[in-house]
């Protein structure tokens, strides 16, 4: 299979700074930093009328392969870096003709345990990516797409690889979007997960519904978003969410729905009549646990959300659920006196235990905001637990003794913002960092950046999300040691002015310039 390039370059710079031959300053153009990697000092032209992408191994022939290269010799040859002389220079060996991506195993299930590693090398002979499957055959291929840069003379031009051997630390590294308190747009979520890939994150959390708005069509109860949305022009139709699913996995992201229950479901009670606890003040509380009708729909609401998103697992929330409604209504206080409870925790820990045999009825795994197991209820020992509160190590350290899964978000909440660079606080804190044992820290799969949505909407997302979670991005997939906050913020000056080239409108990292400002609408 040969993919030959034969396009008009369109020649756009970026303020990178090279030197032919250097290997400090190749390394400077990669974001997230590589695990292992050693650089040569010869210099190779690509050249665009002779340049070849070909593909061997089990997984060679994968149609999701082959739209990653035709997506990625768009990329590489719109976004190389310009080369700006500052000494001397090694003149081009000769032409770099083609790139030949080795995938070695024909699966594309996309979980928990995907391989997403790669081997990458650029020598006289040509480029060549391995990997173990399609999805670090495309973590490759954005790595690829980083070292390529424009010479003096317009042409490309890339430096000799010795070797570049690349693997994820966590395998979860995820980014949440709230489209519940603003509606975001379709296109502003594509092109967010076009920008989660040029960080290597994985997983699209999308928080989609909670008070405010019921944004999702549900096929099975329409009137949820016909009653519950802000109104018929912000709702996410089916194809919609299709659209999300698929573009997020043919770029290596899993998409997981988080479909909070039983506080953040206001917008829930506009479309389901005596889903929500009438409080004895008027108004309405948390879902009603007690009423054979919540389970049934309930029930029919999870089997229609475990067909629709594909992933392992549905984010079931958990978090801030308030207890004065049901301390109120007369019915929850005499069926509470038969059931013998005297806690109203124990009237959550019914629900929650009860949501969760549902779920499991269905063989799907759930994520949960940690008061899930703060609350002391039964889960499923593949629970991944979502750390978000202050002094989260102790919660870490609780989790994992525990013996579960644990993923940290409490450090990375992009929505609260600060006067200054504050992307080096979340660069600076790693999940592991609660002085767990080894079996500890191997249940620590990893984290993810929260945006929540109170002020933010489809006008300001992408300045707010970026280049800020491309720290979150580097500590989740770099290795421990990757550290340094300066020598981080040159890489993420450069990051930064890549995204603009690749069309996202990242905010500056600080005082700077991009020989490609931002054109864009």
């Amino acid at each position: 299979m040969v993919r030959s390039v034969l396009l008009l370059f369109l020649f756009v710079a970026v303020s990178f700074r090279l030197v032919f031959g250097d290997a400090s300053i190749t390394s400077d153009l990669l974001w997230p930093h590589p695990s292992q990697s050693t650089f040569g000092t010869d210099v190779y032209e690509v050249d665009s009328g002779n340049f070849a992408f070909t593909t061997d191994g089990a997984g060679g022939a994968s149609i999701l392969l082959k739209s990653a290269i035709d997506r990625y010799y768009v990329t590489i040859f719109q976004t190389a870096a310009p080369f700006f002389p500052s000494g001397g220079a090694t003149q081009p060996k000769g032409p770099l003709t083609g790139l030949k991506v080795t995938v070695n195993n024909a699966d594309e299930s996309l979980n928990l345990t995907t391989d997403e590693s790669y081997t990458l090398t650029v020598a006289a002979d040509g480029a060549a990516i391995t990997a173990t499957t399609v999805f670090g055959a495309m973590r490759g291929l954005e790595t690829f797409s980083q070292l390529i840069y424009h010479m003096p003379n317009g042409g490309l031009a890339i430096n000799q690889v010795t070797s570049i051997t690349d693997k994820p630390r966590f395998q979860y590294r995820g980014i949440m979007i709230d489209t519940s308190r603003h509606f975001l747009n379709l296109h502003t979520i594509l092109t967010h997960l076009d920008a989660m890939v040029y960080s290597k994150f994985n997983i699209l959390h999308w928080h989609i519904v909670d008070d405010q708005s019921f944004p999702y069509e549900s096929y099975t109860f329409p009137d949820l978003a016909a009653k519950g949305a802000y109104d018929h022009e912000h709702i996410y139709t089916q194809e919609d969410v299709k659209t999300v699913i698929n573009y997020a996995y043919e770029r290596g992201i899993r998409v997981i729905p988080e479909f909070d229950t039983p506080g953040h479901t206001q917008s829930w009670g506009a479309g389901q009549a005596n889903l929500l606890t009438p409080c004895s003040g008027g108004g309405f509380g948390p879902i009603d646990p007690i009423l054979n009708t919540t389970w049934t729909f309930l029930s029919s609401f999870y089997e229609e959300i475990s067909k629709v998103f594909p992933d392992d697992y549905i984010h079931l929330g958990g978090d801030e659920v308030s207890f004065g409604c049901w301390q109120g209504n007369a019915d929850i206080q005499a069926w509470m006196k038969k059931m013998g409870y005297t806690d109203y925790a124990k009237l959550e820990e019914y629900y929650e235990n009860n949501l969760i045999d549902l779920i499991n009825k269905l063989n799907k795994s759930y994520v949960v905001w940690q008061e899930i197991f703060d609350n002391g209820l039964k889960i499923k020992m593949d629970t991944v637990i979502d750390v978000w509160k202050t002094g989260w190590e102790k919660e870490m350290d609780a989790v994992t003794k525990a013996g579960y899964k644990v993923i940290l978000s409490t450090c990375w909440y992009l929505n609260r913002i600060s006067y200054g660079e504050d992307w080096k606080d979340y660069y600076s804190c790693d999940p592991q960092n609660f002085n767990g044992t080894d079996d500890q820290n191997s249940l620590v799969v990893g984290g993810h950046a929260c945006l929540w949505g109170e002020w933010v909407d489809s006008t300001n997302f992408m300045s707010r999300m970026w280049p800020r979670a491309c720290a979150v991005g580097e500590r989740l997939w770099s290795p421990k040691t990757v550290t340094d906050v300066n020598g981080a913020r040159t890489r993420l000056l450069n990051q930064r002015c890549r995204l603009l080239t690749r069309g996202i409108r990242a905010e500056p990292v600080g005082p700077s310039y991009c020989n490609d400002e931002w054109h864009g609408p």
